[in-house]
């Protein structure tokens, strides 16, 4: 006796409700995700010949763009005003004025934003002062 065989059925996974979970999850995630610009000042340093030094002590650093605006140890300042120039140093400082002080300006910055760093390290008792350059001959 012949007994009829019951028909297979054709095993098929359906993708389309994975798809779109995964469509889903990938709006979440560019939703939910914060973009942080972090900011870099680019400095080109002016030229000079002479002894390099490198101190292992604690050393301040104001940093000027060619455009005037100051920066104290990478934390940059809201106002080119010497006053909030001379608040960030004290506060960094504290009571050592006897630490290095290294004035670090774009070779385009203009005069009177390195005569104001200086005059504002001088006024608080900075006798380490130094000004970065860098080497002709090795960019």
């Amino acid at each position: 006796m012949k007994f009829p065989r019951q028909k297979r059925e054709e095993v098929n996974v359906n993708l389309t409700p994975l798809i779109d979970v995964v469509f889903l999850l990938l709006i979440f995630f560019m939703v939910s995700t914060t973009f942080t610009k972090e900011t870099h000042l680019e400095v080109d340093l002016p030229q000079a010949s002479g002894d390099k030094s490198v101190s292992e002590e604690q050393i301040l650093e104001i940093l000027i763009t060619d455009e005037g605006n100051y920066s104290v140890n990478g934390k940059p300042l809201v106002n080119t005003q010497a006053e909030t120039l001379r608040r960030a140093l004290k506060e960094l400082s504290g009571d050592k004025r006897d630490m290095p002080l290294v004035i670090t300006a774009d070779a385009k910055t203009p005069h009177q934003a390195v005569v104001t760093a200086m005059d504002v390290s001088g006024q608080l008792g900075f006798s380490k002062l130094s000004i970065t350059t860098r080497d002709p001959d090795g960019e």
